[in-house]
């Protein structure tokens, strides 16, 4: 097939301004922030060192979605993503619900990590409020967003780049620490299974945790967003998504078993709930001030902030394009289409950005049960996600087997590996709705989904009226 001509098939006012180093480090900045360096602590509580198995399940389904979206994005990079899959192979409330589902999304990823950052500056400043820290944050983030896509690239790219080095240097840290004997007498492999075993809290406590696990892998599919703007999407994408399984087994599996090894898990559960809660700071900076690292603590608590931002910037940009792709289908008012002469959608921009400043409510109102609330609403957001492009995916492999067409980049157990996610996905709901406190982010998907079905049905009177 003609690259140049399938690609340009699909011109927009945005701007191909991204390169495959953009990309990469996109898709790691997706897969590594705040369910990581903060969210572990809460899923530490609930599973103890079995985590680090529920790491590796959650990224393999992870993994296997990430493919079915890889598939389609590489038959046709657009704006709006799975949104444009659901609504051409699906029907057109599949893709309405779809896109704004995940606006809603990345609305709610934006207040959680602006709610994060306030968390990490605690750790040098714990007189100031979160609400303010995220108020200034969200300021700056936006401000990047506003400049052109190739800004926002790079500005991702040395977010990311940090993450990278730092968590490198961490695990590199913390095996010298723990087989040097550096570490202190509490150091030792062992602390995996020796404080009540590797499943402390039985099989029942992992599947619990779950929920929250999957909180971290939001965001992967942040490549399928940026596929518009990429230049060379049927060579780049591919490559990004297939690095996602070493990215898992590196930043997620790595880094928790050394974590875990440095220090006995109930031991470091003990000190982070002494400040407050499990969520009152990450267990990765906490760790290295119980051994007395200080500077290590220091440089890790700015990186866990840079994380934080790193994933917002992220979660502006999704937004943003994921507004635009609605509007260009028709989805969402025609303004939010626009583009500056820098091929800037600011209206999608600024409209996601008056969303999120609700973040600073929230965080004023309910200062210690905001990261929590914030999060679980988030999973079951992504629960919709990730069963809506599973559920897309067959669509389109119905629809390119009927067109005797072989795709570039089949996703992998198609259709087993779509029914496993299914699965899965429905069991993170049982989870969440026998969670005390969280409950109400599954009983609120019903209410949440008529919404969106009378907008839709509002959307297509307002069609049909203009028709005519």
């Amino acid at each position: 097939m003609d690259t140049t001509r399938h690609e340009n098939a699909h011109d927009t006012g945005l701007q191909r301004g991204l390169k495959n180093r953009h990309i990469q480090l996109i898709a790691l900045g997706g897969a590594v922030g705040t369910g990581l360096f903060l969210g572990s602590a809460g899923v530490l509580q609930l599973a103890g060192p079995s985590m680090i198995l529920g790491y590796a399940i959650g990224g393999f389904i992870a993994f296997l979605i990430m493919r079915q979206l890889g598939e389609m994005i590489v038959e046709e990079p657009v704006a709006g993503s799975f949104s444009h899959f659901a609504h051409a192979y699906w029907g057109r409330f599949a893709g309405f619900l779809s896109g704004w589902n995940y606006w809603v999304l990345y609305v709610l990823v934006g207040m959680a990590e602006l709610t994060a950052v306030g968390k990490y500056v605690h750790f040098w400043w714990p007189e100031i409020p979160t609400w303010a820290t995220a108020a200034v944050f969200f300021l700056f983030i936006n401000a990047i967003n506003l400049a052109n896509v190739k800004m926002f690239g790079e500005a991702e790219f040395w977010f990311a780049i940090i993450k990278v080095v730092a968590i490198i240097g961490m695990i590199l840290l913390g095996l010298y620490l723990l087989f040097s004997g550096r570490g202190g007498e509490q150091a030792a492999v062992s602390n995996l299974w020796s404080h009540g075993g590797f499943f402390p809290k039985g099989i029942g406590g992992l599947v619990m945790a779950m929920a929250f696990i999957m909180f971290a892998f939001g965001g992967l599919e942040l490549v399928g967003i940026a596929a518009a703007e990429t230049s060379e999407p049927r060579t780049v994408i591919p490559r990004a998504i297939n690095q996602v399984v070493y990215r898992i087994l590196i930043f997620y599996i790595g880094a928790l078993a050394v974590l875990l090894a440095l220090y006995p898990w109930d031991a470091l559960l003990t000190s982070l709930n002494a400040a407050g809660d499990a969520y009152s700071g990450s267990p990765f900076v906490r760790i290295f001030s119980l051994l007395g690292s200080d500077i290590a603590a220091h440089v890790l608590n700015f990186v866990v902030l840079t994380a934080a931002l790193s994933v917002y910037n992220s979660g502006v940009y999704c937004n943003s394009r994921m507004l635009y792709g609605l509007a260009k289908q028709g989805d969402a008012p025609a303004a939010l289409a626009h583009t500056d002469k820098r091929g800037v959608p600011v209206a999608a921009i600024a409209a996601s950005a008056l969303v999120t400043l609700l973040c600073v409510l929230v965080n004023y109102l309910l200062p210690q049960q905001a990261l929590e609330i914030l999060m679980s609403l988030v999973v079951s957001a992504l629960v919709i996600n990730w069963a809506m492009i599973s559920l897309a995916h067959l669509k389109f492999r119905k629809a390119m087997s009927a067109r005797g067409v072989t795709t570039g980049f089949p996703a992998i157990w198609h259709p087993l590996g779509n029914y496993l996610c299914l699965a899965f996905l429905a069991l993170i709901l049982v989870v969440l709705a026998l969670t005390p406190g969280i409950r109400i982010a599954v009983w609120l998907i019903p209410p949440w989904l008529l919404l969106i079905w009378a907008g839709y049905r509002l959307r297509m009177r307002g069609r049909t009226a203009a028709a005519a």
